[in-house]
């Protein structure tokens, strides 16, 4: 919490979902997903799916983006932005957003207006993108400000401690070190 951006970046197989999927469940925080697939990365399908997850806990948040996007499609990442950035704002409680599979997004409008997004964001936004590469975001400014958490895959990672817990203790087998090792 208190950090606009929470960064997973790891790759397939690590726990990233797991991780974010337990780490809400566990914190209680109202919380809106959205799976990220292919075909999200047209900006009107992935700004209207983005909206509906954010509308299942807030239905006053990003009823202007909508209307502007049914009139056109922005061409300008700011209006984009901006327009959901200030529906945000007036959200009197937290708002945490989790995007999965954020690798999976290469559309320049949205890259464009998902980092504008993140440095202008509302105090009481938090969002968790949850990636195999790093997104496109300014995320040197992020970092130096002080505005983002990151959990890598040297994070999420089993340490030869947790390896062999979870393969001997946990699924009872008897394996060597030199098979949890190899494993590992």
């Amino acid at each position: 919490r208190g950090h606009p951006l929470i960064l997973v970046v790891a790759p397939a197989g690590y726990g990233k979902t797991t991780l974010v999927v337990d780490w809400l469940g566990q914190s209680g925080m109202p919380s809106a997903w959205l799976q990220l697939d292919e075909a999200d990365n047209d900006p009107i399908r992935f700004f209207t799916y983005l909206v509906a997850a954010l509308q299942e806990r807030h239905p006053q948040v990003g009823q202007t983006l909508l209307d502007a996007l049914h009139r056109t499609v922005p061409e300008s990442p700011e209006a984009l932005a901006h327009l959901l950035i200030n529906d945000l704002a007036a959200v009197d409680e937290p708002v945490l957003l989790a995007l999965d599979d954020y690798h999976l997004i290469r559309a320049e409008l949205i890259q464009q207006a998902m980092g504008l997004f993140l440095e202008h964001a509302p105090p009481n936004l938090c969002l968790a993108v949850l990636t195999r590469v790093d997104p496109p975001f300014p995320l040197p400014r992020l970092r130096v400000r002080g505005l983002m958490t990151e959990i890598r895959s040297a994070q999420l990672r089993f340490t030869p401690e947790e390896m062999t817990a979870f393969l001997n203790s946990l699924h009872g087998l008897d394996l060597s070190v030199g098979q949890i090792e190899a494993l590992e």
